[in-house]
């Protein structure tokens, strides 16, 4: 099982297609075709049902997918390790909060390009839930998400912590009371927006309505014309871009501590880029 032929049985797992597949990778069909099919022979079992929505894989099919991307993620990772053994750093992918990205992201990167000119880094962003899942996959070789982060398979590491605060239209002088308020948040999965939902039925306000929006400053702006409330780091509302027309309001001890982790996948190589963009944030706190 050469991993020239795990891509192409991944591609056309994943397109439910030869033709699409061979598009994706700038391959003629019969020689995609070819190596699904040589992988079948030296199984011995199907790997796809034609079906009328496309090549849809057998439960074998399935079982070696999920194998495969795991050896696919494991081999670009081994080349990564082998070529950053140089000690110059390399590619990595890294996801992040968005409020992370925003505030804390461009100085630390701005840090480590200087202190590793060759440590590129391809930035995911999305709720600390999310990119858990993307760490466990493979699909990202670390992430900083809200909250330490208990999972056989990753190790968690405490970097610094977040103050959260309360944040409204700035003519809100006054948190309390907060009658049936909205919250203005990122989808399901964000802490922060956890940490909101919980203060809010513990403040008494159990009927509130969530708006998910996509950006920080979607919700800041939305927060500034009055249309509700939301819960995010203080750091991020006293810079200059997302301070006007918005005031922040102190939350309950309990509620306010919210401190980021970087995770990764605990047997994977730990990257110098990953172990000195942490030790940046990590100073910079």
């Amino acid at each position: 099982m050469d991993l020239p032929s795990l891509r192409m049985f991944q591609a056309v797992a994943e397109a439910r297609s030869v033709t699409r597949a061979a598009e994706r990778l700038h391959r003629v069909q019969s020689n995609v075709t070819a190596r699904v099919l040589g992988l079948e022979r030296e199984l011995g079992v199907k790997l796809f049902q034609r079906q009328p929505r496309g090549m849809v894989p057998t439960p074998a099919g399935n079982v070696l997918l999920d194998y495969t991307r795991r050896l696919l993620a494991l081999a670009e990772e081994a080349g990564r390790a082998a070529r950053e053994a140089e000690g110059s750093g390399g590619p990595f992918t890294l996801g992040s909060m968005e409020t992370t990205a925003a505030v804390r992201l461009p100085g630390a990167l701005a840090a480590l390009q200087r202190e590793l000119p060759r440590a590129t880094v391809t930035l995911r962003t999305g709720p600390s839930r999310d990119l858990v899942r993307e760490v466990l996959a493979g699909r990202v070789d670390a992430a900083l998400v809200a909250g330490q982060v208990d999972h056989p398979d990753l190790a968690s590491e405490r970097l610094y912590s977040e103050t959260l605060v309360a944040v409204t239209a700035r003519a809100r002088r006054r948190l309390r009371p907060l009658g049936e308020p909205v919250l203005l948040a990122f989808r399901s999965g964000c802490s922060y927006r956890a940490r909101a939902e919980e203060w809010l039925r513990r403040e008494g306000s159990p009927s509130f309505q969530v708006m998910e929006l996509g950006t920080l400053e979607g919700i800041l702006g939305c927060v500034a014309v009055g249309m509700g409330l939301t819960v995010l780091p203080r750091a991020v509302v006293e810079r200059p871009p997302y301070r006007r027309g918005i005031r922040a309001h102190p939350l309950p001890p309990e509620f306010a501590d919210a401190p980021t982790c970087l995770v990764r996948r605990r047997n994977a190589h730990p990257l110098r880029a990953v172990v000195a963009l942490a030790e940046i944030l990590r100073r910079q706190d």
